[in-house]
């Protein structure tokens, strides 16, 4: 099994670079299947948030070029891009997952959505067929590492999410959301999120705007808000003093005339837009509007940094957990690759074994039970000696970077064949 890992993230890129590699949820299913299907590609994975959009693959013959994916995908050259772009092999794949899963890679250290993303979009991918033996097993230790993390480190100890930091902004700009209108435009996991932090905090009411009003009417209902279909979002978006928008629209529904249109008809009250979504829903020329404040998910870093102050010690127990995690997780995986050769020796010293035993049946005519168990007894012992040193060092290489090239020798040397280990474990 090789791993790799290409990617894109909010350390890595600009929202303006990561907008043009999102895939939305109503795609990553067929994205999925696609980059399962790519030359090279055995299995594979697609995790695309606000803040990041990873290709996880599991290749048995070699590396495949995920560079080629991204272009062929998106239609476009991804060289201007390159230095935006990180790609992991082997170990620094699997850190790097478990990294993330844990939320030690996140904008904001400790969140809890992202190890929901990423459940998500392992989901999709079992759901394709894209995912089995080999990424299953990894992806579900990430899933059990990121539990052991918040388990035995304070790092995810206060509920902090994007949608908090962005409640948290909206706070520092008005003094109090005491009264504030606000329109949720979009009504996914994010939204609500919003919706529950501006509610504890004293908002008077909430809109919710979505493009399935079903969607909308059960949010606005439980939060005792109003639902307002999407057709009217410009008609009524200037009740709002704050907008929360997290649509996954390919484009821009904020544009500068929206902006303008607001204000006029709001006696230039300012509004005030947080634009969680990627791609982002809000134009950037609408913060060149006077009395309008655009805020997107890059611009929540500044709040971030006093959460990764105070969690820096707990991130740094977790870090030493997920070392921990990845030597144990490539120790199992490099001896279940190593098993297959090892089962082919055995049955291989087996086989002449038994044609030797049979040979001396010829020669010394029919034996007494007795005389048959101390045979057996005695040929085994013989084998189980010569198989030990073998056996016990391929275990051992399993760990070692010399491991593939002991592993040929061995087969080599007692004529194994070259193509049984190559397939993949039964799941």
């Amino acid at each position: 099994m090789r791993l790799s890992l290409l990617g894109v993230n909010h350390r890595t890129a600009p929202v303006e670079i990561r907008e043009r590699f999102a895939i939305p949820e109503s795609r990553l299913a067929e994205a999925t299947e696609r980059l399962a299907h790519f030359p090279g590609v055995d299995e594979g994975m697609i995790v695309s948030t606000c803040n990041r959009v990873e290709l996880l693959v599991s290749s048995v013959n070699g590396r495949t070029d995920l560079r080629r994916f991204l272009c062929d995908y998106f239609k476009t050259d991804v060289s201007p891009y390159e230095q935006h772009l990180y790609e992991f092999q082997e170990r620094e794949a699997v850190r790097h997952l478990f990294r993330v899963a844990a939320s030690l890679d996140s904008m904001i250290v400790g969140e809890p959505q992202i190890l929901g993303q990423v459940k998500e979009a392992f989901a999709v991918a079992r759901g394709v067929g894209a995912v089995r033996s080999n990424l299953n097993a990894v992806v579900t230790k990430a899933f059990a590492v990121a539990k052991r993390v918040r388990h035995e480190t304070q790092v995810g100890s206060s509920s902090v999410s994007v949608a908090s930091v962005a409640v948290e902004l909206a706070k520092k700009i008005f003094g109090s959301l005491e009264g504030k209108h606000v329109f949720l435009v979009g009504a996914g996991k994010m939204s609500e999120l919003a919706a529950r932090h501006l509610l504890a905090h004293g908002a008077g009411s909430i809109f919710v705007a979505n493009r399935t009003h079903d969607r909308a009417v059960e949010m606005a209902r439980r939060f005792e808000g109003e639902a307002i279909r999407f057709d009217q979002l410009y008609e009524t978006a200037d009740r709002a003093d704050i907008v929360i928008s997290s649509t996954g629209a390919p484009h821009a529904i904020f544009r500068r005339e929206h902006g303008l249109q607001f204000l006029q008809r709001r006696k230039n009250r300012p509004m005030f837009f947080i634009d969680i979504a990627v791609p982002r829903d809000v134009d950037p020329e609408m913060n060149k509007v006077d009395g309008i404040f655009v805020y997107d998910i890059d611009d929540l870093q500044s709040v971030v940094a006093s959460h990764l102050t105070d969690r820096k010690g707990e991130a740094e127990h977790a870090e030493r957990i997920i070392e921990t995690e990845v030597d144990k997780c490539l120790a199992r995986f490099s001896e279940q690759e190593i098993v297959p050769t090892i089962v082919s020796l055995q049955e291989q010293i087996e086989t002449i074994r038994q044609a030797e035993i049979d040979r001396a049946r010829g020669r010394l005519g029919a034996m007494t039970p007795e005389q048959e168990l101390a045979v057996e007894g005695l040929t085994k012992a013989i084998v189980n000696k010569i198989l030990h040193t073998p056996i016990t060092t391929l275990k051992s290489a399993a760990r070692e970077s010399e491991s593939t090239t002991l592993e040929e020798t061995i087969r080599r040397l007692f004529n194994l064949k070259s193509d049984t280990h190559k397939k993949d474990p039964p799941e």
